[in-house]
């Protein structure tokens, strides 16, 4: 196993979960997480981070996906402590393995950032959901402001090495309404006292256009 390989398996999960659960963030994940309900999936669910704003009085089952295997152990246990019904899977998003038409709710948090076929995940996701169902997002991307997007694309080739092929320019709405969805924002912007270059967060909930 060379370094990067041993890096990527070993240290980035960490070093990941470990950024994505500070405080501002997790502020985010408990103003939106709460609105799922009913049969509901998680794209991206290791570590579990998502657990503790779930309502189980709203949820009927929950189901979730993670590539990194060494994750998924978490989010087995957080999802038990919850008390919910779980069927938790190593697996990509550009593949998900449940079939059309399954969910109330998916949900995704700084997930779109690193998956390898943005385009192809967003449909899969709208595959999965119920008529009338939902997405909830919550992701970080490309910058409105012109000077902080010039320095994403400048530190995006070294910040994709070391953060796990996570993405500093990929749109977020933008890339949901051309993915089919319609997408009602709930907030936007920077993360206090963070880079401004990797920290654009862009909010709300989605549906199926036409659903």
């Amino acid at each position: 196993m060379g370094l990067q390989s041993w890096y990527d398996a070993h240290v980035m999960p960490k070093l990941v979960t470990m950024a994505c659960s500070q405080g501002q963030i997790m502020k985010r994940r408990s103003q939106l997480v709460p609105l799922a309900s009913g049969d509901v999936f998680e794209l991206g669910c290791g570590g579990g981070l998502n657990q503790q704003f779930y309502q189980t009085s709203l949820v009927s089952s929950f189901s979730g996906i993670d590539p990194h295997g060494g994750l998924l152990d978490a989010a087995r246990e957080r999802a038990r402590a919850k008390g919910l019904r779980a069927d938790i899977k190593q697996g990509a998003g550009e593949d998900i393995p449940f079939a059309d038409s399954r969910f109330d709710t998916v949900v995704c948090t700084f997930t779109l950032c690193s998956v390898e076929d943005p385009a192809r995940v967003m449909k899969e996701m709208r595959r999965i959901l119920k008529p009338g169902g939902k997405l909830l997002f919550l992701e970080h991307g490309r910058a409105p402001d012109t000077d902080v997007a010039k320095w994403q694309d400048r530190i995006e080739p070294i910040w994709k090495r070391m953060a796990g092929g996570c993405h500093l320019t990929r749109p977020i709405g933008a890339a949901l309404r051309s993915a089919g969805f319609d997408v009602e924002p709930l907030g936007q912007g920077y993360l206090p006292k963070a880079p401004r270059f990797a920290s654009w967060n862009e909010w709300g909930v989605a549906r199926r256009a036409g659903a």
